[in-house]
């Protein structure tokens, strides 16, 4: 299953999201090699500062293997406000039923099982969440800067990325802006193609003081 974190349990769930800051320094510092800041093997940057929503993925050791970030375009984003070369002119959506997901990662074991179209199910249950989500509040889209290589995983996954423009080299990545769409048939598809049975996105419940 997937955790949900908001603003409200960030407290309750500190270790855990303190994890999350470590998996993205490994994920997007040591392994991608992006330049992003790194301090005290933790990776964050002014977006974590909005009171973004969190989704965040366990192992059976409890773990936080894979996380994504999600804020609304109705505030500060880093398509417009970091990579807005991405939009090529394009207007920047605002709209409160569309949201903007950033720092995807999976800092995955060696043994995977994986799903159709040879992406990970560990992948697929991360999409299906972020769909879980979206369907949950509302949403029609998800807008989203990323990659080559995540969007070609998400084409073999029948959740195809709606491009806003050619993709463009910032350092050593070749990245991409685009739209994704928020339905319950995408979801269906997802769940499909990853072998979900069933939702995997639960809302955390603060744990009970000790006596």
């Amino acid at each position: 299953m997937l955790q949900l974190i908001t603003k409200s349990s960030y407290s309750a769930f500190a270790d855990q999201l303190i994890d999350m800051f470590r998996l993205r320094a490994r994920v997007f510092k040591d392994r991608l090699e992006w330049s992003v800041i790194v301090a005290d093997g933790m990776e964050k940057d002014q977006f974590d500062e909005l009171a973004p929503v969190y989704i965040l993925q366990r192992d059976r050791d409890e773990h936080v293997c894979g996380c994504v970030r999600l804020l609304p375009t109705t505030g500060p984003t880093m398509l417009r406000d970091t990579f807005p070369q991405l939009l090529h002119g394009t207007p920047m959506p605002c709209d409160a039923r569309i949201w903007e997901t950033s720092r995807f990662a999976i800092d995955a074991p060696t043994r995977q099982v994986f799903g159709a179209g040879g992406a990970a199910v560990l992948t697929y249950e991360l999409f299906a969440g972020v769909v879980e989500f979206g369907l949950a509040n509302n949403l029609t889209h998800i807008v989203t800067v990323t990659d080559a290589r995540l969007e070609r995983i998400l084409r073999r996954s029948n959740w195809p990325l709606q491009r806003m423009g050619e993709a463009i080299q910032i350092g050593d990545t070749r990245a991409v802006a685009g739209l994704l769409d928020i339905s319950s048939d995408v979801l269906t598809r997802l769940r499909s193609r990853g072998g979900l049975k069933g939702p995997v996105l639960w809302m955390p419940v603060s744990p009970t003081p000790s006596a």
